[in-house]
């Protein structure tokens, strides 16, 4: 395609920047008025304490779905959450059709089949090493490693210059599931000239490198063979080779394996579609794990997040119809902290430490987990390949990006820019500069519903979670006399003892009645009128009493 006077190659991140998860990268070609686009993953993050009841947490794709007419495809570049957990929330908003390896493609299919969208959306699979031609933008696949089947940078050749984005990545000499890190390809694209390189910053303060999949294989099979009792082993269902570790290791030692969680049956699914994991034995299910003797079983469990409803959770809890771990067992944490579940992690352990269970995790035996991002000296590599003239960090908190400029800066890179999200980068012609920004931000998965992240069902569950609920209830006749009430009801409201209670309530309904005997004339039969002028005076009180203002929910009912 040729090129004009106008066009110019933007890069826009709605999400990856700022933050580790939730990648949604957007790259745009042509005049500011005409622009195409192409979308390169949609994935999500999760909730934590600060999102009461909301699990999933997505990108908002409020810009995209006003240029959905311009938008030429969405190309995944592996399978893991925050690369494509989005895809069946706001793909129909798109409607755009989707490219994908095979294995990441099993993946999709099922999430697409459970949103009822499975014989709606169109997903082209692509072969490792395969392109894709979307309007102006060729893209490449060039295979990497990283800790899940079938991880892909993308080359994107535009008439104004090569990108190359390299998804999520490292560089490991032995990855025992799929090929090694294509050095030549990545060469080639320097020595054609790499305009930008888009990069994972998750690593940048790591020094060294991230290490192989190989040596935790070595590390678990002699550690498991020195366990006694049941050994459970609690892992990211997504790191299929890690899956792979802790299977043969199980096999080397006389166990089988009983995988537990829907996670662990859906990822060994996706394997064994694409040729992986098929010359090992059959697994056990649950109900039959328990009639082995303690030494034959080792379970495979989701849940190493400290997620409630996750196996290795019920676990903990002694709720697991089937799996029940005590005195004498082990547990092994194979998988690192993800920032932000600290706290239900030493929850769960917690609990099975109270159960007797013995806990093994990389703070103590290192050599059980390694990390699927790049450490310096494998990024240094990188940018030695690939000799990129603008160096853009993505997938990283805004201290890794900053630091992941300053590297490359230091790795004679000409040219840094570091986007937040809804930066619009423009990557050529002319100097790297963010040229506009665009609306970015969040939408919450809440009971199944997807809303804004400063909508008003959260914001008041984060209010009663820390201020507590008061419910007030009148009865009134038709001219605003107290039938009967008021009456209050307390809810995470402390108290020192249950008279002390009733006597806390008796001086809030006492200030109710106050409020309402405020309210005079024509005022009276206004029922939201007197709702609000009873909150007010309740809240007032509670603030006196407690320190605090909880959420107040006040009833009038008309006799």
């Amino acid at each position: 395609m040729a090129k004009s006077k106008n066009d110019e190659l933007v890069f826009l991140p709605l999400g990856g920047s700022n933050e580790i998860g939730m990648n949604f990268n957007l790259y745009g070609f042509g005049p500011p008025d005409d622009r195409k686009w192409i979308v390169v993953d949609l994935g999500v993050t999760f909730g934590d304490q600060t999102t009461p009841g909301v699990e999933v947490i997505l990108p908002d794709p409020e810009f995209m779905e006003q240029n959905a007419d311009r938008l030429l495809g969405i190309v995944l570049t592996h399978a893991h959450e925050d690369h494509i957990g989005a895809v069946a929330h706001l793909w129909p908003r798109f409607k755009a059709p989707i490219y994908a390896t095979p294995f990441t493609a099993f993946i999709l299919r099922e999430k697409l089949r459970e949103a009822d969208l499975l014989d709606e959306a169109e997903i082209t699979i692509v072969p490792l090493g395969g392109t894709i031609e979307l309007g102006p933008f060729q893209l490449e696949l060039i295979t990497l490693t990283h800790s899940i089947p079938e991880p892909n940078g993308l080359a994107i050749r535009t008439p104004l210059g090569t990108i190359l984005h390299t998804g999520d990545w490292k560089i490991d000499p032995d990855p025992l599931l799929g090929g090694p890190t294509d050095i030549d390809a990545i060469r080639k694209l320097g020595d054609e000239g790499v305009l930008a390189m888009v990069c994972d910053s998750t690593n940048v303060f790591v020094d060294g490198h991230a290490g192989s999949e190989a040596d935790v294989r070595k590390t678990l099979i002699p550690l498991i063979g020195s366990l006694k009792g049941r050994v459970a082993v609690a892992c990211f269902a997504s790191n299929v080779a890690r899956m792979d570790s802790v299977i043969r290791a199980a096999e080397a030692n006389g166990r089988r394996v009983c995988l537990v969680g829907r996670s662990m049956h859906r990822m060994a699914a996706a394997a064994k579609s694409v040729g992986l994991m098929t010359d090992i034995k059959p697994f056990i299910e649950d109900s039959e794990a328990k009639r082995l003797p303690a030494e034959g079983v080792l379970y495979l469990c989701t849940g190493s997040q400290g997620e409630p409803r996750a196996a290795l959770s019920r676990i903990a809890e002694g709720t697991h119809p089937h799996v029940k771990l005590g005195a004498n067992d082990s547990c092994l944490f194979s998988s690192r902290v993800i920032p932000g579940n600290d706290i239900p992690i030493r929850n769960l352990q917690n609990k099975l430490t109270e159960r007797g269970v013995r806990l093994y995790t990389e703070r103590d035996h290192p050599g059980i987990h390694v990390s699927g991002h790049p450490c310096r000296d494998e990024l240094a590599q990188m940018y030695a390949w690939a000799r990129p003239e603008i160096a853009v960090p993505t997938h990283g908190e805004r201290r890794h990006l900053m630091e992941h400029a300053a590297f490359a800066r230091d790795l004679q890179v000409p040219q840094q820019v570091t986007p937040r999200n809804g930066d619009m980068v423009r990557l050529a012609p002319g100097r790297a500069e963010i040229i506009d920004e665009v609306a970015a931000g969040r939408l919450y998965v809440d009971a199944g519903v997807v809303v804004r992240e400063h909508g008003d069902a959260l914001r008041e569950r984060r209010h009663a979670a820390y201020n507590g609920m008061l419910a007030v209830s009148v009865v009134l006749d038709e001219r605003g006399r107290i039938v009967s009430g008021p009456q209050v009801r307390a809810l995470g409201l402390p108290t020192e003892s249950e008279d002390h209670l009733d006597e806390v309530l008796n001086d809030l309904a006492d200030e109710a009645e106050t409020a309402l005997k405020r309210i005079k004339g024509d005022e009276l039969e206004q029922d939201e009128l007197i709702e609000k002028a009873i909150s007010r005076g309740v809240k007032k009180a509670s603030q006196r009493i407690w320190g605090r203002r909880p959420v107040v929910e006040t009833t009038v009912l008309r006799v």
